[in-house]
């Protein structure tokens, strides 16, 4: 009997064909999407600052976050020395040959963390498919020593750039998306459309669905359950505008349970072939406000990631600027 392909098989080997950058800026390329952003775009994000208002978009990293433990852990602080050590006398001398403490005292502390654990930016060396990440490397690239190539380092000072809030929520009239329920291009058209908004070539979209909103202080299963997100089908949509990047208050970007039967297949065409730096649970509820304070949904976006050579993702000290 002829073999008759699997739909979803088909669905995503049309959508990865569609949608690759593999080759687009050449061999040597580690940063996909993110060579849409160059000076003009940079400049085209300053001149969005009107206000001179600073908005933060990061969660704090601490033990309250949202990880279950189940697959990633939150933030540890691990305190090496403390004021309680400093009144005590225990820091006199001081460490290291510093001599004596004449009331100068310190603390010092050691963070340990998975670096995906909050706020953060997915690498180019974060996901496989068939053996491969983005631009066709070998899987087996990253090792126990971390990424041979698509580290995090390689978007250390590229993310700044014009970036659009699409706040779904307040768009249909609720206070969060339902789990489950997939952002269709169509939706985000709307919202475009609806607060006369244009989406140019390197511009970052930044995707609210209130969903952390609605877990913040009882996160349940929101690291990794069932959640709002961007649907598989919006692939072709992203490729076509040349966005840049996306973030959303999620933890996975694109909508849980999956569409198809696939695990997580927007960023097997988006991330491994379109080479789309993807942000994860960004904090945007007061952006939010604020955008709907102001009526204005476009600013800058200042979002480098930690550059911890090899590294799969990376924390970040986000930051929208009006």
């Amino acid at each position: 009997m002829p073999h008759t392909p699997d739909p979803d098989s088909q669905l995503l080997g049309d959508y990865i064909a569609s949608c690759t950058n593999w080759g687009r800026w050449g061999a040597d390329d580690k940063i996909g999407t993110l060579n849409l952003v160059g000076p003009e775009e940079v400049l085209r994000a300053a001149g969005l600052v009107r206000k001179g208002t600073p908005i933060s978009l990061t969660l704090p990293y601490d033990q309250n976050g949202p990880q279950s433990g189940g697959f990633r852990n939150n933030p540890q602080l691990l305190l090496t020395a403390t004021g309680t050590d400093h009144v005590s006398g225990a820091q006199d001398p001081l460490p290291g040959q510093f001599g004596p403490a004449r009331g100068f005292g310190f603390s010092d502390d050691v963070l340990v963390m998975p670096t995906q654990c909050g706020t953060q930016w997915d690498s180019l060396s974060h996901i496989f498919w068939e053996g491969r990440m983005y631009n066709g490397r070998r899987a087996d690239d990253v090792t126990s020593r971390g990424a041979a190539a698509n580290g995090i380092e390689t978007y250390n000072g590229r993310i700044v750039m014009p970036a659009i809030l699409i706040d779904l929520p307040a768009h249909h009239g609720v206070e969060s998306l339902e789990p489950g329920h997939a952002i269709s291009s169509t939706e985000i058209e709307k919202f475009l459309q609806a607060h006369d908004l244009t989406v140019r070539p390197g511009d970052a979209l930044l995707v609210r669905t209130g969903f952390m909103a609605a877990r913040r202080g009882d996160w349940g299963d929101y690291a990794g359950g069932d959640a709002p997100g961007l649907s598989l089908h919006m692939a072709p949509w992203l490729h076509d505008h040349h966005i840049a990047a996306v973030a959303t208050d999620t933890w996975g970007v694109e909508v849980r349970p999956n569409e198809i039967g696939y695990f997580q297949p927007l960023h097997v065409v988006s991330l491994v072939h379109g080479g789309m730096a993807f942000g994860e649970m960004f904090d945007l509820d007061a952006l939010a406000a604020d955008c709907a304070g102001d009526g204005v949904y476009t600013f800058m976006l200042a979002a480098s990631p930690l550059p911890i050579t090899g590294a799969s993702g990376a924390p970040v000290g986000a930051v929208a600027i009006k």
